[in-house]
């Protein structure tokens, strides 16, 4: 991405946020993936950041499902906040933001789709948020969180669908099988853009694979897959 182009992006992006930065080279910092440099020289990145930036994250939304629902269960407000600070929150908070097209990274993170992936683009929400708080205090994070989180709260209320890992485990104890189990069986791609393979194994329907940037994703996917395989013929047991 060319310098002018970039320049225009970050731009956009403080004016979606309605925030100009004091200091320069934090929101630099918090824009730099770690994959720029590509390890030839030292480049300060954002991953302190994010470090920072998920507990602010995790503070403002936990006081705003307190002021929501004041009489809400603790075990409750676990689950809502689980399904608000995930980096696939993240990640749809960043891109309202405009977030992807400032970010800095190499021209071989993006080649290999870093900059659309849910846990690049989390990462640096989270770093963002942090860049924030330090210039300018609490309230501007929270500003940040209650304006690109609202179509997040908007979703609390919808019926939610179990995740595939969750499917799986309810059907084979149904079935009065043992519990699925996950192996990673590959790791592949840079450290800023990994790709994981897992092979999940159900008793007496064999074993199925899934890919993903990180191992929840893979295991997801590889459960997923045996959902798929389940929908076929019973195991032993072939077409009529």
């Amino acid at each position: 991405m060319s310098g002018d182009k970039r320049a225009a992006a970050v731009a956009e992006l403080e004016r979606r946020i309605g925030y100009v930065f004091a200091d320069r080279e934090l929101l630099e910092r918090a824009l730099t993936h770690a994959s720029v440099g590509d390890g030839a020289r030292e480049v300060r990145h954002n991953e302190r950041l994010e470090f920072l930036g998920d507990r602010v994250l995790n503070l403002c939304a936990a006081e705003r499902l307190m002021a929501l629902d004041p009489d809400a269960r603790e075990g409750e407000m676990s689950r809502l906040l689980a399904s608000l600070v995930n980096y696939h929150a993240c990640a749809r908070a960043a891109k309202r933001a405009g977030l992807p097209e400032a970010l800095r990274m190499s021209a071989s993170a993006t080649k290999v789709g870093a900059r659309k992936s849910d846990a690049v683009l989390g990462d640096a929400c989270e770093a963002l948020i942090a860049g924030l708080y330090i210039d300018g205090g609490l309230e501007t994070a929270r500003a940040f969180f209650l304006k690109f989180w609202a179509e997040e709260f908007a979703r609390l209320d919808e019926p939610r669908a179990k995740d595939p890992k969750t499917q799986l485990q309810e059907w084979v104890q149904g079935m009065g099988l043992p519990l699925p189990s996950y192996e990673i069986v590959s790791r592949e791609g840079p450290s800023h853009a990994p790709c994981f393979t897992v092979e999940v194994r159900v008793e007496s329907f064999g074993a199925e694979r899934g890919e993903g940037p990180s191992r929840q994703a893979a295991e997801k996917a590889a459960a997923q897959s045996m959902l798929l395989k389940r929908e076929g013929p019973e195991p032993g047991k072939g077409a009529v």
